[in-house]
């Protein structure tokens, strides 16, 4: 048994999670170019290795001839006798190479071949071991400044923030720990090149994967989301049970669920609504926390129309339309917000109402009387 061999492959399988069998392939194919420095050419020479004990043997086929042309392929008839008397001319014999025969380059370059052989498949194991991460979450910590990128230690490898992946005027320390979402990662000869993302929509959604039983069991949906990064983020939720509420599972209780991924997205404000499959309804919760009086919304064209109260308009716009302007994406619909006095000075007012009672029969009678708003519920917003 080749006991210091064997050592030296465990503690390359452990350290480097290299398989066993892949560097006994390294070693086979270092002896093999061993020989082929050796002697020219390596054709006929073969490697047995015992995966069981490590001990190895390196032999040459040579043809047995009665004059020798070539020495490397062929072997006397009187030589090939003297090993065993019953060989004739045509025969092939196995002749055993000593690897202590080969000289220091033929050494030094079988010694290169493992080390490549090793390299090469350290990148691919922490290539594969990365890219089942592609698309998920990650801790990271921050190492230093490249620049306007940010080199961020993921443990065995750096993954690479850019500038366009970081929240505007987001910050960090070197050793702080932060969560990434990760965009690509790339096979390189260097290495894998992974390439995260602060500003992704899913990193939103892994983080309430991982806080929320329920999301991460499949109980809720997160059907849609629209983010601005830094600023707001707005998610539609839908539970697949009854008995479970989808916004309130997300903000947990006294919003202690809610409140750990703001706090890891640096106080980003979060809004959680219902997903409705009713266009009307869902352009209203997603307009949230502002009230909503009527929607008009047209499925085939993607456009709505929607009339808030007067008071309302600056709170429904967002500061910088930035409200409804994730409301529109988290829809998916093209939103035109007017104010109950700019609707009815556009003749649209009387429109509205005629198209609801015509429609719905009245079903959203309750949510506009003559003093004003009435009847609406708000949507939990978590700021």
């Amino acid at each position: 048994m080749n006991t210091e061999l064997m050592e030296a492959l465990n503690i390359l399988e452990q350290e480097k999670n290299i398989s066993k069998g892949t560097l006994l392939e390294a070693i086979e194919q270092s002896l093999l170019q061993a020989c082929k420095n050796h002697f020219g050419k390596a054709d006929n020479v073969k490697v047995n290795i015992d995966p069981e004990t490590c001990d190895f043997s390196v032999y040459a086929e040579k043809e047995v001839v009665e004059d020798v042309e070539d020495p490397v392929l062929q072997i006397s008839l009187t030589d090939a006798k003297m090993r065993d008397p019953k060989y004739e001319v045509g025969d092939i014999v196995n002749v055993e190479i000593k690897s202590k025969e080969f000289g220091r380059i033929a050494t030094q370059n079988a010694k290169n071949v493992i080390l490549q052989k090793i390299r090469e498949e350290e990148r691919k194991v922490l290539y594969n071991q990365y890219y089942e991460k592609e698309h998920d979450v990650v801790t990271g910590i921050v190492q230093r400044y490249v620049g306007r990128n940010v080199s961020i230690n993921l443990g065995k490898v750096d993954a690479l923030l850019t500038e366009n992946e970081m929240v505007k005027g987001e910050t960090f320390k070197s050793s702080e720990r932060i969560k990434l979402y990760v965009l690509e990662v790339k096979d390189t000869p260097k290495g894998p090149k992974i390439l995260v993302s602060r500003t992704h929509p899913e990193l939103v959604k892994r983080l309430f994967e991982s806080e929320v039983a329920e999301v991460r069991e499949g109980i809720i949906e997160m059907k849609s989301i629209a983010r601005e990064a830094g600023s707001r983020t707005k998610i539609a939720v839908y539970s697949n049970d009854p008995d479970v509420d989808a916004v309130g599972a997300c903000v947990g209780m006294n919003g202690i669920r809610v409140n750990s991924i703001v706090e890891e997205l640096r106080g980003e404000k979060i809004d959680i609504i219902n997903w409705d499959e009713n266009p009307a309804l869902m352009i209203e919760n997603a307009l949230s926390p502002a009230k909503v009086i009527s929607v008009m919304a047209d499925p085939d064209e993607k456009t709505a129309k929607v009339i808030v109260p007067d008071y309302q308009l600056s709170l429904a716009i967002g500061k910088e339309g930035q409200n409804a302007r994730l409301a529109a994406r988290l829809t998916g619909f093209k939103i035109d917000i007017k104010s109950e006095t700019q609707a009815r000075e556009a003749g649209d007012f009387d429109f509205y109402e005629e198209e609801y009672d015509e429609e719905y029969d009245g079903e959203y009678e309750e949510d506009y009387t003559e003093e004003g708003y009435d009847g609406y519920e708000e949507e939990p917003s978590v700021e």
